[in-house]
């Protein structure tokens, strides 16, 4: 398998302003203009940078920032006072640590599903065919850190199959497995599959069958110190309605 540099993906606490939109939409009277950010699991990159786009094409004179990163590094940053005013986490037990700590406003709701998937090199010249394969001793195997979401997902799913696994390698984030993989770095590893279909030009997957699958809930919320509450509760809004879910749902996700 060939070798390439270590290739750094951009910082977890890493803010990516999302342009405005183009769109001819009127902004409702009950919401204001302004600017909210959002801090979001990694797994919702392409989808909320989207979802942005078309919230500030339908509510002129608004503007989403959005922070991504592994969910519990963003609980620990919103705790030490990180400006974030919406929390969109890849798990609930994330979520529910926020909310232990009296981050959050409200309840959480529940916007999507997700599900996992084996990543592999670009024409898996290993020919892994189920996660009993990544226990080979000619495969090397990289996965999230179990204190992420990705990270226990994969764990889980592991046991499931009774398969046993020691990686070669731990990532903070899923995109880090990713990009390890389409480096040619790894053989394979534990992915989303909307990460998959994103690095679909650059790596082949593995399905998981549902015996040994895991089913990952994305719950939102509006933090404790939103700055600007009713445009927070207008991006959650959007989300979880039909526009918001009909990007959700070409990024790969499943409705909740």
């Amino acid at each position: 398998m060939a070798r390439s540099r270590l290739w750094i993906g951009a910082g977890i606490a890493g803010l990516v302003l999302v342009g405005c939109g183009g769109g001819s939409g009127e902004r409702p009277d009950d919401v204001p203009a302004g600017s909210i950010t959002v801090f979001a699991a990694s797994s919702l990159t392409g989808a909320f940078t989207e979802a942005g786009e078309a919230f500030e094409a339908a509510h002129p004179g608004t503007t989403v920032r959005f922070s991504f990163g592994a969910s519990s590094t963003l609980v620990g940053q919103i705790l030490e006072g990180a400006p974030a005013d919406v929390f969109a986490s890849a798990d609930e037990a994330t979520m529910a640590a926020l909310a232990a700590e009296s981050g959050t406003r409200g309840t959480p709701v529940v916007f999507a599903h997700n599900r996992l998937a084996i990543i592999v090199e670009r024409g898996n010249p290993l020919g892994i065919a189920d996660l009993a394969d990544l226990a080979r001793e000619d495969v090397i195997v990289v996965l999230c850190d179990e204190r992420v979401p990705c990270g226990s997902y994969a764990r889980a799913a592991l046991d499931a199959a009774g398969v046993t696994v020691t990686p070669d390698g731990y990532e903070a984030r899923v995109t880090g497995v990713v990009a390890k993989v389409a480096l040619g770095e790894a053989d394979a590893g534990i992915v989303y599959v909307t990460d998959l279909a994103a690095a679909a030009d650059e790596t082949d997957g593995v399905a998981i069958p549902d015996a040994d699958n895991v089913i990952a809930t994305y719950p939102m919320v509006a933090t404790a110190a939103a700055g600007n509450r009713a445009l927070a509760d207008a991006f959650i809004d959007f989300v979880t309605g039909a526009e918001g879910q009909a990007i959700l749902e070409r990024h790969g996700f499943a409705a909740p």
